[in-house]
């Protein structure tokens, strides 16, 4: 029998394992990044934080991670951001909890931070490659909306070479059961026609998959090797690392209504 996964105890902003526990507002300002705990203590004197809709400046207030604190119009997270990029291997399902207790992808990335993380989007059970964690809500939204065109490269093996007139199929944009399927670029890799780049943007379920499925071709191995301009470079299947600082200003830009 398979032994379940225990998921790791969340811990709050004061370092307990209570998330119920009281703390300080200046801490909370702290932790959600605006600045240090002593400027927090003059933003709150000077009646820039509001708690639940009030403006309180008395020093020394303890709020609850439930509270809704807000400076200059900004709901504040009490936690320090964390983004992870995760290269999935096959058989770990994209999700922060299984009721059937398979495995998941955050099995793989229980160590990495004591924030309460979550998939950006999702890869299926058997597809790999890179998958991009975080408890940045406002980024993750911004990742995953069709409106910012982000982009994904797949590598797609099939079962089959692809003949000319499918790939130009493929290449002008196929119209499934829900929808147009436009790809962005694909391209052949290697000589034997059974290995393809495809570049994509639009996010619909195992879109991919059914794109070359639609044409008759079964997709043996699928592989995100890109994502938001991200790439598998340096990380092993199965291994995870954090973005650098470089990777985030660039991700975060690209976060950007086209």
């Amino acid at each position: 029998m398979r032994k379940k996964y225990k998921k790791p105890e969340k811990r709050n902003i004061e370092g307990t394992t209570d998330s119920t526990d009281p703390i300080r507002l200046n801490r909370y300002i702290a932790n959600a990044g605006v600045c240090s705990r002593r400027e927090a203590d003059k933003l709150i004197e000077s009646g820039q934080i509001t708690v639940n809709g009030k403006v309180v400046t008395e020093l020394g207030t303890k709020v609850m991670r439930s509270d809704r604190v807000k400076y200059q119009g900004k709901v504040l997270n009490p936690e320090k951001l964390v983004y992870v990029l995760l290269n999935k291997p096959k058989d770990f399902i994209t999700t922060t909890d299984d009721p059937q207790e398979r495995r998941t992808v955050m099995q793989l990335v229980a160590n990495a931070a004591e924030e309460r993380i979550f998939p950006v989007g999702r890869l299926d059970r058997n597809t790999t490659g890179l998958l991009l964690l975080t408890n940045d809500g406002e980024l993750a939204e911004r990742l995953t909306h069709p409106s910012y065109e982000i982009q994904k490269l797949y590598q797609v093996d099939i079962n089959k070479p692809i003949t000319d007139e499918d790939f130009i199929k493929i290449e002008n944009g196929l119209v499934l059961e829900d929808g147009p399927a436009p790809v962005d670029e694909i391209g052949m890799v290697g000589p034997e026609r059974t290995s393809l780049g495809v570049s994509i943007h639009i996010g619909r379920n195992r879109i991919v998959r059914r794109i070359f499925e639609h044409l008759g071709y079964d997709v043996i191995r699928l592989d995100r090797v890109m994502y938001a301009g991200l790439t598998k470079k340096d990380l092993p299947r199965g291994k995870w690392r954090y973005l650098s600082k470089a990777e985030l200003i660039k991700i975060k830009h690209m976060g950007r209504k086209k």
